[in-house]
């Protein structure tokens, strides 16, 4: 069984594929139907894209020297 998607893994995503890419639903076949399973899949890519800023800012602020 895969790994479900973790929000750390969102320092992964460089573009928009690489979202398609990571975000896996390990119970993907347990699902009562494909609809609840697609959405499913948009919460968790919801939550690694609301969790983007934070990580672009965690980038800058261990590179002070491109501030200047």
């Amino acid at each position: 069984m895969t790994k479900r998607t973790s929000i750390n893994d969102a320092i992964l995503i460089e573009d928009g594929q690489d979202l398609e890419r990571i975000v896996k639903d390990k119970r993907a076949q347990w699902r009562a139907n494909n609809a609840k399973a697609r959405r499913r899949q948009r919460r968790y890519k919801k939550k690694l894209i609301a969790e983007l800023p934070r990580i672009i800012t965690d980038n800058h602020s261990t590179y002070p020297e491109d501030e200047a």
